[in-house]
């Protein structure tokens, strides 16, 4: 398990374990009152969002059940129980058929698989939370595209070489970058993982960019990861 200063995750039925990038992810992203989880995983980033945005309303989707099922009971065992909300299902069949009948969300946040024709694990649990076959970038975006209300802002980390590839299909679906910050692990160190947000509608000086560190030159957490993660971490 993974203990935070208000809620615990266990994560031994997930593939994907409690990791710096979603812990980044939950604690830099931008809010609403009506926030969408994109393959929760363990649930960590919806309790983070919750956490963080009291009056919010939580809607997770997850399409691995054995996730799904863990992400449900640490939810059911937070104090933010009763404002999050959990669906088996994919991002694709969420669009159609979303099971809560909310259709637009004014903040989505996700921390996708990114693994593009790259060598599979015999694990196949853990081959659908690391490789995008079943949600490429395009249908990311797209569905974005499609649940994101007209003001609202898209949140995402994905690893820095991979942004390019992204940024391509926001394009063709009309999302603006309005937020990059590129983190590195140590100062000396070229980024690894990149914070992006987008909206639908980009407005003159609505972009901003930075490069942040996560460990100073001793090796101690930095103070802007101290800064961000402080409300989370004991």
């Amino acid at each position: 398990m993974f203990r935070f200063k208000q809620f615990t995750i266990h994560q031994d039925r997930c593939a994907m374990k409690v990791g710096t990038d979603g812990v980044l992810l939950g604690a830099w992203a931008e809010g609403g009152s009506n926030i969408l989880d994109i393959g929760t995983g363990t649930g960590l980033i919806a309790c983070m969002m919750a956490q963080r945005f009291p009056d919010a309303r939580v809607q997770a989707i997850e399409i691995d059940e054995a996730a799904c099922q863990q992400a449900k009971e640490n939810i059911s065992a937070s104090p933010f129980s009763e404002r999050i909300f959990i669906t088996n299902t994919s991002l694709q069949e969420y669009i159609t058929t979303p099971s809560d009948g909310t259709r637009k969300f004014d903040s989505v946040v996700c921390n996708p698989p990114y693994f593009v024709n790259a060598l599979k694990a015999p694990d196949a649990q853990r081959n659908l939370a690391r490789h995008a076959d079943t949600l490429p970038f395009s249908s990311l975006a797209k569905g974005v595209q499609a649940l994101l209300e007209e003001d609202g802002v898209f949140s995402m980390i994905i690893p820095t070489d991979s942004v390019s590839a992204f940024l391509q299909e926001t394009i063709f679906q009309g999302l603006f970058l309005t937020r990059r910050f590129d983190v590195k692990t140590t100062p000396h160190k070229a980024p690894k993982r990149s914070l992006l947000s987008f909206r639908k509608r980009f407005r003159e000086g609505d972009y901003s960019e930075g490069v942040e560190t996560l460990q100073d030159a001793t090796g101690n957490r930095s103070e802007w990861y101290m800064k961000i993660t402080d409300n989370f971490y004991f």
